[in-house]
């Protein structure tokens, strides 16, 4: 890009800010509208809540930013991929996706949309669909090249299913093949897809890996997301729950993500997490104790309570056979005052006394809100921003500093 352009772009942030999500639920609407197979790709429920439209608002504006130096936005840019490679995104589409950005651009802003302006920013999106390609195909080659790995789509049974609380179910998932499924990293997750016949399209949703590498299968954890007042219930997980039983086949892409567990580390782990957010930790934990892993382990998760508390034995009785572990559980209400180790209402973490411990990894899992104040009390805490990580279920569009 030349110096001009790259100012020209510059010059949009304050647009972007003000109405980029309006831009973008614009040109999303006129990409659904022209290309309706995209349906099949993009999460409707994201659309209609308008989580996807934010979070693409958010990266534009993040490049925006940096248009002088993207290279730092490479962790960004390296989550999104794995998003696109776990959805079986591809080059092609990318060409899609410019052209009604750039129309939306020019008709949004109108006659503030110079030519000059549209193409800097067709340069501009040129140069990030070039990098996000790119970091992609690597992707999709790691995948490929594993012992049972794939990429695309794949035929999976489930297995088994198992009811670990009131409202999330684990599901057993082998390849319908009879072959080998390829290891992944505690905490990625996998994409099942589904033809949901209310909307007349294939849906994908993103799971998080629930159970340690072990080349047969991979478990997913599902919440049935009821819906209640404006929000409506979960296509997928209620499909799945309710309709999806022992012996289906459905379609599952690679295992994906880069929220994991640092395999090399020893330095103390703590895991917080609320509701369906501990089952990427499920994985993690189980890693440990078959891997021998030495590494203290502080567990602190929120339940609204015992019927919803998913993995509560599983969790206890794997914590007998790892040398340090100590389990934290917070309940709306508590039933039994007298139990140790738990405690009531939100996950306040001055609450636990092993909370903060000096030169552990941190890794939060849960709603944006949840995360947002946990990692703020451990930065007011002294603890290193490189040392907290975390996972916002659904587009990222959580920002923490």
């Amino acid at each position: 890009m030349t110096n001009e352009q790259k100012a020209l772009v510059r010059g949009t942030v304050p647009v972007l800010r003000e109405h980029g999500v309006a831009l973008t639920t614009y040109f999303y609407n006129r990409m659904l509208s022209h290309n309706p197979e995209l349906k099949n790709v993009f999460n409707s429920a994201n659309q209609r809540t308008g989580a996807q439209p934010t979070a693409l608002a958010m990266s534009v504006l993040a490049y925006a930013e940096h248009i002088d130096n993207p290279a730092v936005l490479s962790q960004a840019v390296n989550r999104i991929a794995h998003k696109h490679v776990s959805l079986d995104i591809r080059p092609e589409q990318y060409a899609i996706v410019g052209k009604h950005l750039l129309a939306s651009i020019s008709e949004v802003l109108g006659e503030a949309a110079s030519s000059e302006l549209i193409d800097a920013w067709a340069t501009a999106y040129g140069e990030l669909a070039a990098i996000m390609t790119g970091v992609e195909a690597s992707l999709y080659s790691e995948s490929a090249n594993k012992e049972g790995g794939w990429s695309s789509w794949r035929p999976f049974v489930v297995q088994k299913k198992v009811k670990e609380s009131s409202e999330i179910t684990s599901f057993y998932l082998y390849p319908s093949d009879g072959g080998k499924v390829a290891d992944f990293l505690p905490g990625q997750y996998i994409t099942v897809r589904l033809f949901v016949p209310e909307l007349k399209v294939l849906q994908p949703r993103q799971y998080s890996i629930s159970c340690a590498p072990n080349g047969a299968y991979y478990r997913i954890s599902v919440k049935k997301e009821r819906g209640i007042d404006e929000q409506h219930a979960g296509f997928i997980s209620n499909m799945l729950h309710d309709t999806i039983h022992e012996g289906a086949v459905i379609e599952v892409a690679p295992p994906a993500g880069d929220f994991t567990l640092d395999l090399e580390s020893d330095k103390p782990a703590v895991f917080i997490s609320g509701g369906v957010g501990l089952t990427p930790f499920m994985s993690m934990l189980e890693y440990m104790v078959q891997s021998k892993k030495d590494r203290p382990i502080t567990w602190i998760h929120g339940s609204r309570g015992f019927e919803v508390h998913a993995f509560r034995d599983t969790v206890t009785e794997l914590s007998g056979q790892h040398s340090s572990m100590n389990i934290h559980t917070f309940y709306d209400k508590l039933e039994d005052e007298k139990q140790d180790n738990y405690y009531e209402g939100f996950v306040d973490l001055s609450q636990v006394k092993d909370a903060i411990v000096p030169g552990a990894d941190y890794y939060i899992c849960g709603p944006g809100v949840f995360i947002k104040k946990h990692f703020a009390y451990l930065r007011e805490q002294g603890i290193d921003a490189n040392a907290i990580h975390f996972e916002e279920f659904g587009p990222a569009i959580l920002v923490v500093e």
